[in-house]
């Protein structure tokens, strides 16, 4: 099982956002060391190892950055929410299916050709000889690397361009941003019959389809031989689709019913005891399928281990199979609506296992991080990549720029969405970038990212009274300063600067006494609040019936996390069609009942038992020929074998299932009903 003890090595260097009690803005007050030029958050250099250079080496020259100055210049109009219609150059001119090669790179193709560079050199192994920092390609002379102290003479230039000019206030006009017009490459929703009746069961096998539970079970029977080989001790008998499906409900029954231990699921003769998971599978079968779920080929994984300390090592190699089926499931069953959020997501462990990070200011200290992509509207996960690291993605540009631009792609979704983000991930690069594949993005921003506004003037201060608001637009891109309870930075190409909106604020007058105040409020403020809660939406329904638990192997974690996802994704899509066709949608908890119903192939109704008739004697077995009728099944009087006698009787109570004499002379039905704690207790034979 995982260890309860703190990680060896876990990375602790970046931290998601931190929320405050009411909104999604009390993370945006960062203070950082600003270098003039250098952007802290970027590494474009590879290292070296170089033996005659000593580590006391001043650092080399670096290559300021040749910044485009080119604006995109779409012009299109405005069509929020319109009924879809295939836009001119879309993708769905060519075909609806969704785009799911891992091998295919939009990104590259939508980047600046100053932009694009080659793969980055593995970072992984370690040395402790000198190093110096040397360009991996020509293309990167122009990168800023990360300093790890500052420099104290800077020879890049001081930009005096558009970030010195001043700062304005709700009192200027802002005309905005030009629209992009939302031409996504499907009809958003999802992407079914929706006059067709669709059970919970065929919900979920959109996801966990024949042929990937078909791949699972047969790796788990190798990995099971496996294990018997190397000395297990247990009985298996090979598992098939139909029992893996049990197996599933079986597990989305204990999300339901809680025990403090899987084996409670199992007890017998006690008032406790859950008579429903013995009737599908036994507990040691269940227990033995758990211990050996596999999901890659246990032979190529041998094949990668052997990689180890190489580039060509694959740390996910074990999850791939079915995270890419759950991945391209996600992507192909559903579109998305036009307000996307990006967030990172923690699946709880604490495993021995180089891929565990901590992040002290989520709910969810320790554990996988992915980086996930949601529909705003309804939590619905669209697309997620589990971190393993800087090289967890191929462009090079920084892992916060990296993780939108790989899980943002146009040749999936099409153009014209809204992106939300938080200050871990936002920075003008990305803004501009995501602009130039015509889509816009809203999210809180560091000052410390490079390109944001470092103007002075007019800008706002400690003494600013509350409601304060400031702002500069670069083009499409519009910076906003904000006081409320603390000032907050946000950036955005998508919304104006002031549209006229308030927010109501207590105030405290100089009596004691508490009033309401309305002040002015930024426009992508309200709009951030509004749209950038779809990742934790998705969290919030996983947390409600959960298939997570511990496990002895670190990659099961994330197996019972897709198992998850598919289960959520499966309920936001079946409120969908009831939402269409105007019928009342199960409840997230009906839902997943009668999903267990149906995977374990049982109705979710039981018969309700016969009411009770009273005490009365009646035969023990009732037969047809008179003859038999005083011998036939006769039994030992419970009474008289308690008084040490041994008669037999073909006598019971109906309601107990006592036998019991019932004779002239010896009425032992009457005296053990009348004895203090006999009745009414339930009897059972040692025949039975």
């Amino acid at each position: 099982m995982e260890s309860d003890t703190e990680m060896e090595d876990f990375d602790s260097s970046e931290e998601g956002s931190n929320w405050s009690d009411d909104s999604y803005l009390a993370d945006e007050d960062f203070s950082f060391d600003y270098q003039e030029g250098v952007d802290p958050h970027e590494d474009a250099l590879d290292w070296e190892e170089d033996s005659n250079e000593s580590a006391g080496d001043t650092p080399p020259r670096v290559t300021p950055r040749k910044e485009s100055q080119s604006e995109s210049g779409v012009k299109c109009s405005d069509s929020p929410e319109e009924p879809w219609v295939p836009c001119k150059g879309s993708q769905s001119t060519r075909t609806s299916s969704v785009k799911t090669d891992e091998d295919e790179a939009p990104l590259l193709s939508t980047l600046h050709p100053d932009q694009q560079r080659s793969p980055s050199v593995n970072l992984s192994t370690k040395t402790y000889s000198p190093r110096k920092r040397v360009p991996a390609s020509p293309s990167l002379k122009s990168k800023v690397p990360r300093l790890s102290t500052p420099r104290k003479n800077s020879r890049l230039p001081h930009r005096t361009t558009e970030s010195d000019q001043p700062w304005k206030t709700e009192e200027h006009p802002d005309e905005g941003p030009q629209p992009l017009r939302f031409c996504p490459s499907r009809p958003p929703g999802p992407q079914v019959d929706p006059s067709a009746m669709y059970s919970p069961l065929d919900l979920f096998q959109m996801f966990f389809t024949k042929v990937t539970v078909r791949t699972l079970c047969d790796n788990t029977n190798r990995q099971a031989a496996r294990n018997i080989g190397r000395g297990k001790k247990f009985k298996w008998i090979d598992i098939t689709v139909k029992e893996f499906y049990k197996f599933i409900g079986l597990v989305f029954f204990t999300a339901l019913v809680k025990t403090r231990a899987i084996s409670d699921y199992w007890i017998t003769n006690s008032i406790f005891s859950i008579p429903f998971p013995a009737t599908v599978m036994n507990r040691d079968r269940y227990r033995i399928i758990s211990w050996n779920i596999h999901m890659s080929d246990p032979d190529e994984d041998a094949v990668n281990d052997s990689k180890k300390g190489t580039p060509e090592y694959d740390r996910l190699f074990r999850l791939k199979p079915l995270m890419n089926d759950i991945r391209h499931a996600c992507m192909s069953c559903f579109h998305p609506h036009r307000n996307l959020a990006v967030d990172e997501r923690m699946v709880a462990s604490k495993a021995r296992n180089g891929l565990i990070e901590y992040i002290k200011s989520k709910p969810t200290k320790f554990g996988f991080k992915i980086f996930v992509l949601a529909d705003s509207s309804n939590g619905y996960t669209v697309d997620y990549a589990v971190y393993i690291g800087k090289n967890t993605f191929p462009v090079g540009f920084g892992i916060c720029h990296d993780s939108v631009m790989s899980l943002v792609r146009p040749s999936v979704l099409g153009s014209g969405y809204h992106v939300y983000l938080d200050n871990y991930f936002s920075s003008p690069k990305l803004f501009k970038d995501l602009f130039d594949m015509k889509m816009g993005a809203c999210g809180t921003m560091r000052e410390g990212r490079l390109g944001f506004p470092r103007s002075e003037e007019n800008a706002l201060t400690k003494k600013s009274p509350r409601g304060s608001l400031r702002w500069i637009r670069e083009g499409s891109l519009l910076f906003v300063k904000w006081k409320d309870a603390r000032e907050v930075s946000m950036g955005t190409t998508i919304h104006q600067a002031y549209g006229g909106e308030t927010i109501k604020r207590k105030r405290k007058n100089k009596d004691g006494k508490w009033s309401h105040e309305s002040i002015p409020v930024p426009t992508p403020i309200l709009e951030y609040n509004k749209n950038m809660g779809g990742v934790d939406l998705s969290d919030q329904l996983i947390t409600y019936f959960s298939a997570h638990r511990k496990t002895m192997k670190w990659y099961r974690t994330l197996f019972y996390h897709f198992v998850d996802i598919a289960t959520t994704n499966s309920y936001i899509i079946h409120k969908d069609l009831c939402k269409v066709n105007k019928m009342q949608p199960m409840t997230h908890k009906e839902f997943t009942q009668a999903l267990v119903a149906q995977l374990c192939e049982v109705s979710i109704e039981t018969q309700s038992k016969p009411t009770n008739t009273g005490h009365t004697p009646v035969p023990i077995k009732p037969v047809a020929d008179k003859s038999k009728r005083s011998s036939a099944g006769r039994k030992r009087c419970e009474l008289c074998k308690k008084s040490g006698h041994s008669k037999d009787t073909p006598w019971k109570c109906n309601e107990c299932g006592v036998p019991l004499c019932v004779i002239p002379d010896r009425n032992c039905f009457h005296d053990w009903h009348n004895l203090e704690g006999m009745a009414p207790v339930e009897y059972q034979s040692s025949d039975s």
